[in-house]
């Protein structure tokens, strides 16, 4: 798959602040470009209603991926966030995606204000230490739908004979998509898991990072991006890196030029990078976090 060997050159290897430095930061091709181009639109659906999303007759971002056969869906867009798991025959890979932060709702806001690290569930993440800890509201929420969704991928994998199974997501539903990226792997053996993900928070400390840099994973960030102060929508800049917080390799940060630039390590600080682009919440622009990213809006139209 392009997408493999694309994220695989992408997901580099941790390194020390000074080797990081070292390392060049390398732009996309537009032929790299345009290999994420239908994951985007598969974040997009996952904002629209699971009825919908099952009919698959969401409008133009589904439109985008008309081959796409639904295996199961849920979630309730409130209480519980919306996601969607199916089969897509022209890229060869089982779709999971997780709906973002819907502002409008006001439990997901609470979900995104639970700054606290925890360790991950044991019984969900088996064998998994517990010096590797997660941001607590997304840890929770990604635990009410873990194993309903774990089924469904068995179940899509069995049904097609699957080999590769991506999860994507955006804002909010690109930290699930990560916290499944580890959750998955644990249950489900035989396949290749990528993750694909867009304005990603930070999600876990250093040793999560470490973990969920061990697999193929692009999450990319769209210019600037700022907290809704009063609303607590977290983007890539947050939670704060003071607090423990730290994103995996495989950053791509898209520029006001609009170039795609490869950011190795975690947390880059140079500034064509999220980290160094944004010292402060008020360099932000809130009008970046839903894209576009390559042409493509993340909404349910």
């Amino acid at each position: 798959m392009a997408l493999a060997v694309l994220l695989a050159s992408a997901s580099l290897v941790a390194a020390a602040p000074s080797l990081v430095a070292r390392q060049a930061i390398t732009p996309l091709t537009t032929a790299e470009i345009d290999v994420f181009t239908p994951y985007t639109y598969y974040a997009a659906a996952g904002y629209c209603t699971p009825a919908t999303t099952l009919a698959w007759n969401c409008g133009t971002n589904c439109e985008a991926n008309p081959d796409f056969e639904p295996v199961a869906a849920g979630g309730d867009g409130n209480s519980v966030q919306y996601w969607y798991v199916g089969w897509d025959p022209k890229l060869e890979t089982v779709i999971v995606a997780h709906q973002g932060t819907n502002t409008s709702q006001l439990l997901p806001v609470l979900t995104d204000a639970s700054f606290v690290l925890e360790s991950l569930n044991a019984t969900l993440f088996p064998g998994v230490s517990s010096s590797v800890k997660a941001h607590s509201g997304f840890a929770n929420e990604q635990a009410k739908t873990a194993t309903t969704i774990l089924s469904a991928v068995q179940t899509a994998i069995s049904k097609y004979g699957a080999k590769n199974v991506t999860l994507v997501g955006h804002s909010l539903g690109a930290a699930l998509a990560l916290l499944d990226s580890v959750y998955l792997p644990l249950h489900v053996s035989g396949v290749t898991f990528s993750t694909v993900t867009y304005g990603m928070p930070r999600v876990g400390n250093l040793d999560f990072a470490d973990l969920a840099s061990d697999r193929p994973i692009s999450h990319i960030n769209n210019k600037w991006v700022l907290l809704w102060l009063l609303l607590i929508d977290p983007v890539p800049t947050l939670p704060y890196q003071f607090m423990g917080y730290v994103h995996p390799t495989g950053e791509i940060h898209i520029e006001d030029s609009g170039a795609w630039d490869n950011c190795p390590g975690m947390d880059n600080p140079s500034t064509l990078c999220s980290t160094g682009d944004v010292p402060t919440l008020l360099n932000g622009n809130v009008n970046d976090h839903d894209g576009p990213y390559n042409g493509v809006e993340i909404t349910c139209s």
